[in-house]
């Protein structure tokens, strides 16, 4: 892809910039496709697909594809994958629901990005798999997905963030579905039921207010837009926001990271607010190294990284980040767009009992 392809922003990040961040990405990955967090490290399916996405992007589109077929062959039969593999073996064997449904978001991604159908046929058992796994985790008595699921059952806790990032890889899964032509009926309902989880019973989900996570997802994922999400942001911003240098991870501690600050760029760009999302990328970028890779965090109390790794996620992330605010890519709405199907979730699903109130 030429360099006037990429990403690109004036005195931020160029598209040369934009490129070598992919190649330190690519330069991670596997002979088998895997991207682990860094060589050495280990290898987790939701990371795993947005560095994918992210090579997509960065017009590296056999990379982004190798690290597809990889979860392609790595999908249990349930639908599901493990938690963690390192060097090709698993290492950590329970099963994090939100980490399988977003093959669904990476594959919608790619299509957009390169119009490949015949990619789209065959990424489509995995992600028909994967989606029916992740709704057979709707088990919380008002649309909630229990997070995790390992050999001693389902625990029945749901959590915001994950279920926030499974709301919009269903919606993603229902535009593949769309886009082939095949109903997925029941995916629609649990879509419904979950938005409205969501927004209006937020008691259904573990309390984890010290992570910024939960505070901007639910409007980086679309179940809150508009004046809510707004209002959202504005709740918390003093909390997480530090100076120029990005936000935290965790509101309690003197820690900023590069991929929390770039999401937070995706959620108020999703809103509009890209003067705020420009600031906050410019912001982030002491964390890059002259290779193009970044670092994970720093401690600002001390002026320390930490922790000591530079992430292919993060570099991800500020792929994504660049390309939403610059509208390059086809791919580029992924976290904005309205997604087929996305219309259901407005409203109240008919088996809540406050629908009746």
């Amino acid at each position: 892809m030429p360099a006037a392809d990429l990403p690109a922003i004036p005195g931020v990040l160029s598209a040369r910039q934009c490129r070598e961040t992919a190649e330190s990405i690519a330069a991670q990955q596997y002979p088998d496709g895997s991207i682990p967090w860094f060589r050495g490290g280990h290898t987790d399916p939701w990371d795993h697909v947005e560095s994918a996405m992210a090579l997509t992007v960065a017009g590296m589109p056999e990379q982004a594809e190798a690290a597809y077929t990889w979860s392609a062959n790595t999908q249990r039969a349930d639908g599901s994958w493990p938690m963690q593999f390192r060097a090709g073996t698993v290492e950590h064997s329970d099963t994090d629901t939100n980490f399988c449904a977003y093959i669904a978001a990476g594959v919608w991604h790619h299509y957009l990005c390169t119009g490949d159908r015949r990619f789209l046929d065959t990424m489509w058992p995995t992600v028909r798999a994967a989606i029916d796994f992740v709704i057979s985790m709707q088990q919380g008595p008002g649309g909630e997905i229990y997070w995790l699921s390992n050999a001693d059952g389902v625990l029945a806790e749901a959590l915001l963030t994950g279920c926030s990032s499974m709301f919009h890889s269903i919606g993603c899964a229902l535009a593949i579905a769309d886009r082939l032509g095949i109903p997925q009926p029941e995916w629609e309902v649990a879509a419904l039921r979950l938005g409205h989880a969501l927004r209006e019973h937020p008691e259904s989900f573990t309390e984890k207010d010290r992570y910024s996570m939960d505070w901007y997802y639910p409007v980086l994922c679309g179940p809150l837009r508009g004046e809510h999400g707004a209002a959202r942001i504005a709740s918390r911003w003093d909390d997480f926001v530090v100076g120029d240098i990005g936000i935290r991870c965790v509101s309690d501690r003197p820690w900023v990271t590069g991929a929390e600050t770039c999401e937070l760029v995706m959620a108020l760009d999703a809103l509009g607010d890209t003067e705020r999302g420009h600031r906050l990328l410019a912001n982030m970028q002491h964390l890059r190294e002259p290779d193009g890779s970044y670092w994970t965090g720093l401690v600002f109390a001390d002026g320390k990284r930490w922790p000591v790794e530079r992430t292919t996620w993060t570099g991800a992330a500020v792929i994504l980040a660049a390309d939403a605010l610059t509208r390059t890519t086809p791919g580029n709405g992924i976290f904005r767009d309205l997604l087929p199907g996305s219309e259901i979730t407005t409203g109240i699903a008919r088996d809540c009992a406050c629908s009746r109130s």
